[in-house]
């Protein structure tokens, strides 16, 4: 798929908030281990590129959007003294994610917040950074959540995003989620698993859409890559 082709297939959102147990429990139960910890090894690169460590003298780290904590964990697994705070506005996914920060042991460094992304609860330049993996396609006008992710963020702090890439047609959907998603029969997913993935997948952004968006910020539109075959990244730092 060539990223600066116009998208043929039409945005079709999906539920801003996956909030039954089904949903969480489904998402939960994924495996998103290699996913989570290349999202963990890519940030913690932007920040060694930009002569910066996260720590505990530099500031705390929101995770924007965090469903069940699984990158809030696998971030403190990685670095022993940074402290996230992780917000959801889904009631099943910080229930979920309650349990995985407690069996991980980490309750003490990851703080657990209800709140929705385009209206947080926090003061301006709260944080040092703010992470995000897969919140924006759940949103149906994304420029708020962005916005108060550029409030809440330091001067000099990290903004670092990560989401999924609409494909162009139908048979695009169809072959990543085969390859992202097999079927049941093959031992791996549910045909709800794979639903989401397929729902998820034309709810999300362009790669023109998000750099539209993010010119449209101030920020740097070639700051936004895609960074794999179903994925754009945004990594800058807030002047």
């Amino acid at each position: 798929m060539d990223p600066k082709r116009p998208s043929m297939l039409p945005r079709v959102l999906e539920p801003e908030v996956m909030d039954t147990e089904e949903d969480a429990r489904d998402y939960d139960s994924m495996d998103h281990s290699a996913v989570n910890a290349l999202f963990v090894s890519d940030l913690l690169a932007h920040f060694s590129s930009a002569s910066s460590r996260i720590g505990p003298l530099l500031g705390p780290v929101l995770d924007l959007g965090t469903g069940t904590a699984q990158i809030p964990i696998e971030l403190c697994r990685r670095e022993p003294h940074v402290l996230v705070t992780a917000v959801d506005l889904a009631d099943h996914m910080l229930a979920l994610a309650r349990r995985n920060v407690e069996r991980a042991g980490l309750a003490a460094r990851i703080r657990l917040d209800k709140g929705d992304g385009k209206r947080l609860p926090y003061p301006d330049s709260t944080f040092f950074a703010v992470m995000s993996n897969s919140i924006v396609h759940h949103i149906p006008a994304p420029k708020s959540a962005l916005e108060e992710a550029l409030r809440v963020t330091r001067r000099g702090g990290r903004l670092f995003f990560r989401d999924l890439l609409r494909p162009e047609n139908d048979a695009e959907v169809r072959r990543l989620v085969d390859a992202y998603a097999p079927p049941a029969g093959g031992g791996a997913v549910s045909d709800h698993q794979r639903a989401l993935f397929d729902a998820s997948l034309r709810a999300a952004l362009t790669l023109d859409e998000i750099r539209a968006l993010v010119d449209e910020l101030g920020l740097c539109s070639e700051c936004v890559q895609q960074t794999s075959d179903r994925h754009w990244t945004l990594a800058t730092i807030v002047a």
